[in-house]
């Protein structure tokens, strides 16, 4: 499983410059993207910059918040499917025991604070959850819970700077490549 991770780590990575492309198919193309730049462990993708640019391709920043988040949430899954199945090797130790102990402590509400905020520790906040064998379902929701309005966020940062700074739209469409 772990090497089934890395590997599909590896393979977003690499695919990243395609991503413009995949924004160009609107609502599902925003989707894939969210869950392939949120599959990847520890490695960058581009995903909050192309929901950022979302609504210079004419779409609506609330619907492209809430479908960014939902793409993010089946994303994040990676971590906890490592987690689960015990073949998480965790680098940051430190880091690990302490997100262990905030989950034991304060459920799975760590999850959506570490989901809303724009910080690489998702990753090893999933690998915790399953290890501990958190319930998907609850996975899911609360993670979603910290994800969406994060996205949804980000896309309506994205259609404000549209308004004050029109040229950026043709900067988005030129990258996007429409």
């Amino acid at each position: 499983m772990l090497a089934f991770v890395i590997g599909l780590s590896v393979f977003i990575y690499s695919i990243k410059d395609q991503a413009a492309t995949l924004a160009a198919f609107g609502y599902p193309g925003v989707f894939l993207l969210s869950i392939l730049a949120n599959a990847t462990v520890v490695l960058p993708a581009p995903g909050l910059v192309l929901v950022f640019g979302a609504p210079a391709l004419g779409l609506n920043p609330w619907i492209v918040g809430i479908v960014a988040g939902v793409g993010a949430t089946i994303g994040e899954f990676s971590g906890y499917i490592a987690g689960y199945s015990g073949s998480a090797a965790v680098e940051n130790r430190d880091m690990y025991d302490r997100l262990h102990r905030y989950i034991l402590r304060y459920g799975p509400w760590v999850l959506t604070v570490l989901g809303f905020l724009p910080l690489p520790f998702f990753d090893l906040a999933g690998i915790v959850a399953g290890v501990l064998k958190l319930p998907v379902h609850e996975y899911f929701i609360f993670t979603l819970l910290g994800k969406a309005p994060k996205m949804t966020i980000i896309a309506l940062a994205g259609a404000g700077a549209l308004s004050w700074a029109p040229w950026l739209n043709q900067v988005i469409s030129q990258y996007i490549g429409q």
